[in-house]
């Protein structure tokens, strides 16, 4: 008999999930204990595997779809078994069924040999496949398509590499699950999309794309474009005038026509630059971009008006030699990192209300210790390293500073993983050590490595970003001698580690010379009391001023 198995609920906060890859096909015979699908949560992206046996009959979440916990979304029975009860039973309103609704009316239509225009209902061929933008991070709202490894009419192997694309958090290759042709790209090079969007068509080769394509029609795109046809005469006079307009900005005094691309048109009106003036070094006298961009002004095209005050003015005063010259500026767009660091930093600043505590360490010992380290053969240990360590242990004797506000409830986490910032070059990243109170400095410092290079090659994966209970920031290599961070939501404190820095200081009533760094904590208040985080100060400075105490 067949079972029905419905979008699981795979954490505790969980209300949908994204299936971002079936393992096994409509088709496949399953076994217990078999991967069916990897399903993103709110958290991760983790591994479903079935409890029945049996052949896939249906599946009813489509990779890269999501849909709230409980929706049908695979059906599991024996090969050949009639499922059209299961499926009209069924209360769940995932986009299959009501594809499939759309295709037995289109069948019906044809059948009754209607005159109707149904050519909006055709079924999607068979063999081919519409690839979708995918979800490759558990915050990634929109995708960037930053390089195609394929183009239109290459062949494509199950497993080749499409595109890289570009989230929130890193690049990302993105493989194909199909063979067949690459028919069709909906998403250009540098170009971003939502999630969903149609990134791709694949199948046999002179497969008509554009009844692919239209097997969904959208009826907004229809509306719109009737709105358009029905708007075209009452618009007529516009567009004449635009024209009219456009003819003037490529068209000299003279009357004689300016041949220019459409991005040198587009520069040399942002720049102001007159066509007219500008030579082309194209075919047939063309103006392309790098004209524009090597375009200098001439004095000549000075108004003679400015020669006649000029030389009026000479029986008065002399001229002064002023500086001449073109303000400029550029626009680049933002990338997914950047918006999405804007958004969650924002989000942090203007939702937790942060305090700043700031305390002053010796660093003597912590430099004798750190040269009696790394005289060990293969280990290297840096400052960053001792203060991960160190934090890790004072969190365990504070566990109100290892804490997550949720509302009506305050999470105390009973792990410790701390995420350490990272500056790439589009942003900021924080990578995890996971269960950092149980590692050793020489395993953090090896950890660290591993993971800011990864980082600085984006070649993060989402696991290795997630579940940081407390979050430290590090800018003393650049001489930073103190600062404040925001909080790593959803962590309830972060630590700004500033440079250590040599100077007088007073050890036993004499002034000598010593080392000192300076640590700025940033806290919570909805979740860690003044009090609290200033005894983790202590703690911790305990900790870093004496490194011994952290290897008993």
């Amino acid at each position: 008999m067949a079972e029905v198995i419905n979008m699981p609920r795979l954490s505790d906060t969980m209300e949908e999930g994204t299936v971002a890859k079936w393992l096994k096909q409509v088709g496949d015979k399953v076994e217990e204990g078999d991967i069916l699908a990897e399903i993103e949560t709110d958290k991760a992206t983790m591994e479903f595997e079935s409890f029945h046996e049996g052949t896939l009959l249906h599946i009813g979440i489509q990779e890269g779809d999501g849909a709230p916990v409980d929706t049908l979304l695979a059906i599991i029975g024996e090969e050949g078994e009639d499922i059209s009860g299961l499926l009209n039973g069924s209360e769940a309103s995932s986009e299959s069924k009501i594809e499939e609704e759309k295709n037995e009316t289109t069948v019906a239509s044809s059948e009754d040999n209607s005159n109707e225009d149904i050519s909006s209902g055709t079924e999607i061929p068979e063999g081919v496949e519409i690839i979708k933008m995918p979800r490759l991070s558990d915050t990634m709202e929109e995708g960037t398509v930053a390089t195609w490894l394929k183009k239109v009419g290459d062949k494509v192997e199950e497993g080749d590499i499409l595109a890289e694309i570009e989230t929130d958090k890193a690049t990302m290759e993105f493989e194909s699950f199909y063979s067949g042709t690459l028919l069709y790209i909906g998403i250009q090079e540098g170009e971003s999309s939502p999630v969903d969007a149609v990134l791709a068509v694949i199948g046999p080769d002179g497969t008509n794309v554009d009844s692919v394509l239209n097997a969904k029609p959208s009826s907004a795109k229809k509306e719109t474009s009737s709105a358009k046809t029905e708007k075209q005469p009452e618009d007529s006079a516009k567009v004449e005038g635009n024209k009219t307009e456009e003819t003037q900005s490529v068209t000299p005094n003279d009357g004689q026509r300016v041949f220019a691309s459409p991005l040198a048109k587009k520069i040399a009106s942002e720049k102001g630059v007159n066509l007219a003036n500008v030579t082309g070094s194209g075919d047939n006298g063309r103006i392309v971009k790098k004209d524009i961009e090597n375009f200098v002004p001439s004095q000549k095209t000075a108004p003679a008006a400015t020669s006649a005050e000029s030389s009026t003015s000479k029986t008065i005063a002399p001229i002064l030699n002023l500086p001449v010259g073109e303000e400029s500026f550029e626009d680049i767009k933002n990338n997914q990192m950047r918006k999405v660091i804007a958004k969650r930093l924002g989000e942090s600043k203007f939702t937790a209300p942060h305090y700043y505590l700031t305390i002053e360490v010796s660093m003597d010992n912590a430099k004798d210790s750190r040269v009696q380290i790394n005289s060990l053969p293969d280990t290297k240990v840096s400052f960053n390293d001792m203060v991960v360590k160190a934090c890790a242990m004072a969190l365990k004797k504070h566990p109100q500073v290892n804490t997550t506000w949720n509302g009506d409830t305050t999470r105390y986490n009973h792990h410790i993983s701390v995420g350490v910032a990272v500056a790439v070059e589009d942003g900021l990243v924080v990578p995890v050590l996971k269960f950092t109170d149980q590692m050793g400095l020489s395993q953090i410092g090896a950890s660290v490595r591993d993971l800011a290079g990864k980082a600085r090659n984006k070649k993060l994966t989402p696991a290795e970003m997630e579940g940081s209970t407390f979050t430290v920031s590090n800018l003393g290599m650049f001489g930073i001698e103190s600062f404040t961070s925001i909080i790593n939501q959803p962590n309830s404190a972060i630590l700004s580690v500033g440079a250590i820095i040599e100077k007088p200081v007073v050890k036993e009533g004499q002034i000598v010379v010593g080392n000192t760094m300076k640590l700025t904590l940033a806290c919570d208040h909805r979740t860690v009391d003044g009090a609290t985080a200033a005894q983790f100060l202590q703690t911790l400075r305990s900790y870093i001023e004496n490194p011994v105490t952290m290897l008993a």
